[in-house]
This record gives C-alpha cells, sequence and structure tokens, in this order.
C-alpha cells in the first residue's frame, strides 16, 4: 500500500482542516495509507523519504529552513508533490525555493470570491484530464506567476473583474499544471478556495488522476 502524507494548516479562511479531510478520502480510495499532520515539525522527524505523496494543505505561514530542505530533498529524491489553490500554491511566501519546486505562486484574485468563470480542459485525451469537458466555476479565479517550465493542463480566460490588469488584455492562466523536481513530479491545481469547491465532481475528479499521477 502507498503512503501519503498530508500536511494542514496556515491561514483559517481556506479550511485547511476540512479541505484535509476530503483529500484524505481522494487518497484512502486510491489505496493510499494517510498520516494528517497540523505540525510542520513532522517534516524534520518523518522519514518522508518513506512517503510516495506528499500533499501541502498550508496557506501562507512560515516553515524552518530544515523542514523545507527536508521537503525538497525528498521530492528531488522520489516522493510525489500534490495539492491545490493556497494550500500549495500560496505557501510561505517568502521561501523561493519553495515556489521554484512547485512552479508558480499565487499573486491575485480580481474579484474576489464569488466569481463565474471557465476552466478550459487542454488535452481531454491526457491522463489526467481524459475524458474531461469545460466546465465552470464560481470562486475565487487565481492570478498565479507560473514557472515556464511547467507543462499546463488547464486554463482560465482573463479578465473578468474590473482592474488595472484589464488594459494588457486577455490572458490565458494555468489552473492546472504539472512539472518535475529532480525524480519527483509535481501537480498543481489551482482550484478549491473553500472545502465546498473542493467537493465539486471535477475537482475531485482532477485532484484524484493528479495525486495519482504525481506519486511514486
Amino acid at each position: 500500500m502507498k503512503k501519503a502524507l498530508i500536511f494542514q494548516g496556515g491561514w483559517e479562511g481556506h479550511e485547511p482542516k476540512d479541505v484535509a479531510k476530503i483529500l484524505a478520502d481522494i487518497l484512502r480510495k486510491e489505496n493510499f495509507e494517510v498520516k494528517i499532520t497540523d505540525t510542520l515539525i513532522t517534516l524534520e522527524e518523518d522519514d518522508l523519504s518513506n512517503y510516495d505523496l506528499i500533499v501541502p494543505n498550508w496557506t501562507q505561514g512560515t516553515i524552518m529552513k530544515e523542514q523545507l530542505q527536508a521537503l525538497m530533498d525528498a521530492v528531488a529524491k522520489g516522493t510525489g508533490l500534490a495539492g491545490l489553490h493556497g494550500g500549495m500554491g500560496d505557501s510561505f511566501r517568502m521561501e523561493t525555493e519553495y515556489q521554484f519546486m512547485v512552479g508558480g505562486q499565487w499573486v491575485a484574485h480580481p474579484g474576489n470570491d464569488g466569481m463565474t468563470y471557465q476552466v478550459h480542459i487542454l488535452d481531454p485525451d491526457h491522463p489526467l484530464t481524459e475524458g474531461m469537458e469545460d466546465f465552470t466555476v464560481v470562486s475565487e479565479q487565481y492570478y498565479m506567476h507560473v514557472d515556464p517550465a511547467v507543462k499546463v493542463h488547464a486554463t482560465t480566460r482573463f479578465p473578468i473583474a474590473e482592474g488595472p490588469h484589464q488594459v494588457n488584455g486577455e490572458v490565458d492562466m494555468p489552473v492546472v499544471w504539472t512539472k518535475k523536481w529532480g525524480k519527483g513530479k509535481v501537480y498543481y491545481c489551482s482550484l478549491g478556495h473553500i472545502a465546498e469547491i473542493v467537493r465539486m465532481p471535477e475537482v475531485i475528479k482532477l485532484v484524484r488522476k493528479g495525486f495519482v499521477w504525481a506519486s511514486r
């Protein structure tokens, strides 16, 4: 049986405990043994190489250098890294090495929560999006700064909300991407502001496929 670690915490507005439970349920249905921790000390005390997948679910916050290094080393040696929304894409804002590994960083959500937007599936034949069609989300629309090395699997189009960014014209922003970090695979999905959004069938499907793909 494969093993997964979810570390949850940080800003409470993203409902980290509730989201962690949903993510753990997805993993258990894929026959993972799951450990959930609410302390980053686990990253330095556990042998992270024993995990096939690590799921960050920790918005903002700070991390000790030795904790971050242990995480990065484990992924480089082959442990998968996968997560969603601010729990992975807005963790540890001061840690550029973490952002380098993840492949991007949240910078804005024009219009805030409640924006209605489309998620466009780029390749319905890829294992991560196989059989999926475009769908609508009513939530935050994440504007990300993105590593050009990532492979993009789904996008959303800006602008929808009014603001000074509009003068730049239309841009297609990644929603789902993958990359490699050493021997490890990295998966990110920008959806999932709160538990209600994570429970959307389309999000569950994307995350499940992402977890399976990223796992060692």
